[in-house]
Order: structure tokens, then C-alpha cells, then sequence
């Protein structure tokens, strides 16, 4: 019988001002700033999740630790949240984005092509040009990530994983054809709901709301997603999600036959398969 303790994976939590919105960002690993860091032990690649939505990063956190541990702890994974999707608590620093020469609002950040150049602005700004990249794309992270490489060709990524993706025909999907009314059509009904519903909500409630939620998934709650009943949050979540039916709707053959040698669609349970090995 194995009597060791399991080390604890260091999860470090951060907000930062990325073209112009609030951003978490979590780190899994001892690296934090990449850039200050120029010791021989500074890793030479990066684990970088992108989420589907809403793109609340903190439920990543377990899948991130996994991956971590099994590349052996030599490499940082690092979650980001989508713009608009998280918001720091009154008593948490937020962070200016360091000196970036195309560094501005980035028009529409909420949007869907608004998303991507967030995700862009990031990397340009917090993570060193001659570091090698994985990015992890989750279902419209996976459309994300594909735009990614076709924007930026001369991103240093190495590999690309779509893990579940929604890169065609969202609005035809069966999920699709519920949400598209409801995201397009009726989506200012949806913001004045969440709007009446969790804006009056005390803290405590919503507080006690997700940690019921999270367990009945079997979720880890090392940092609670309060802003899963953040009507801000919501609404932009809702809004992304009416710009994905409307515009993911034919498959970027393009961009995936020129980066199939990076690209790979994948699951969860085969991806830890792949690092494992």
C-alpha cells in the first residue's frame, strides 16, 4: 500500500486588463511570469487552455492539474477566461497588461472575432516569443484556436488540440436549433431575467447556489465561478453564443489543411492518454 501524500499542484490565480477587459487567468505550476523568469529552469513550452462557453476558466482546473502532473510538472498550463466572463472580487488587484506596440480596446471584445485577437493580445503581452506553445482548444475554443494559427502563421505552436469542437454549423446542431431562438432572437429577454433574477441575489446565496452545482458535477471548487450568476457575465456569454450560430457555419478547410500537421481533434480522456505517452 502507498503511504505518500500526493503533492499539491500550485494553482496561481490572476486578473489582468487585457485589450481592455477583465480577464482570470489561472497557472497551474510555479511559473507565473513567464518574461521575468530568465533562470536555466524557465520551461521552454506552455500549456495554454482555451474554453468553450461560457469560458469560466476555474472549471478547467482539475483537467489542468492532470496535465500536469503528467508531463512530469515540467511544464505551466495556463487557463485564460473568455473577456467579459470573469470578473475580480472588490478585493482583488487586477493587473495591467505589460508594454505591448499594438496594444488598444479591442473593438467588439465580446464578440467572436473580438474573442480570438483577446486570446492574441494575451499571448503577445504574457508569454515570450520564443517559447514554444500547445494550445487546448475546448468546443468554440477549438474554432478560436484554429484562428488563432491562421491570423498569427508564425505562432510557435506545436501542437493544436480541438477537444470536442464547434468549428461548422452550430445553428444546425440539435443543441443549435434551441439556442439559436433563444441567443439571437430572444436575448434581450434573456439579459432582463438573469438581470432581475441574480442582481438582488446576496453573495451568500450564489455562493451556496454553485457549490450545490459543482457538487452534483463533481466538480473541484478551489476558485467558486461566482460569476456564473454574474448577469454581466451572463449576458456576455449569451451574446458570444448568438454571434457562434450566426457565423461558425462553414468548416475553415483552409485553415485546418494548413496546419494538419499541428492539428489534432481530440477528447479529454484521449488527450491525457496522449501526454501520458
Amino acid at each position: 500500500m502507498d503511504s505518500e501524500l500526493k503533492e499539491e499542484i500550485p494553482v496561481h490565480e490572476e486578473f489582468i486588463l487585457c485589450g481592455g477587459a477583465e480577464t482570470q487567468v489561472l497557472k497551474c505550476g510555479p511559473w507565473t511570469d513567464l518574461f521575468c523568469d530568465q533562470s536555466v529552469k524557465r520551461p521552454k513550452l506552455l500549456i495554454f487552455i482555451i474554453p468553450g462557453n461560457p469560458g469560466f476558466s476555474a472549471f478547467y482546473v482539475p483537467f489542468a492539474k492532470a496535465l500536469y502532473s503528467l508531463t512530469n510538472r515540467r511544464f505551466p498550463v495556463w487557463i485564460i477566461s473568455h473577456a467579459g466572463h470573469a470578473l475580480a472580487p472588490k478585493d482583488k488587484k487586477i493587473l495591467k497588461t505589460s508594454e505591448d506596440s499594438n496594444a488598444q480596446e479591442i473593438k467588439d471584445i465580446y464578440g467572436l472575432n473580438g474573442q480570438i485577437e483577446h486570446k492574441l493580445a494575451f499571448l503577445r503581452t504574457h508569454v515570450p516569443k520564443d517559447m514554444k506553445l500547445v494550445l487546448i482548444g475546448h468546443s468554440i475554443g477549438s474554432y478560436f484556436t484554429l484562428q488563432m494559427l491562421k491570423r498569427v502563421p508564425d505562432l510557435p505552436v506545436i501542437r493544436a488540440f480541438l477537444l470536442c469542437p464547434t468549428i461548422e454549423r452550430m445553428s444546425e446542431s440539435p443543441n443549435g436549433r434551441i439556442a439559436t431562438p433563444l441567443l439571437c432572437w430572444f436575448r434581450y429577454v434573456l439579459y432582463a431575467t438573469g438581470y432581475l433574477l441574480f442582481k438582488p441575489c446576496p453573495e451568500k446565496m450564489k455562493s451556496f447556489l454553485i457549490r450545490r452545482g459543482l457538487q452534483l458535477m463533481n466538480l473541484e471548487n478551489e476558485f467558486s465561478p461566482l460569476n456564473l450568476l454574474e448577469p454581466f457575465c451572463l449576458a456576455n456569454a449569451a451574446y458570444l453564443g448568438g454571434q457562434e450560430m450566426m457565423e461558425v457555419v462553414k468548416r475553415d478547410d483552409e485553415a485546418i489543411k494548413k496546419h494538419l500537421c499541428k492539428v489534432e481533434e481530440s477528447d479529454f480522456k484521449r488527450l491525457k492518454f496522449i501526454f501520458f505517452h
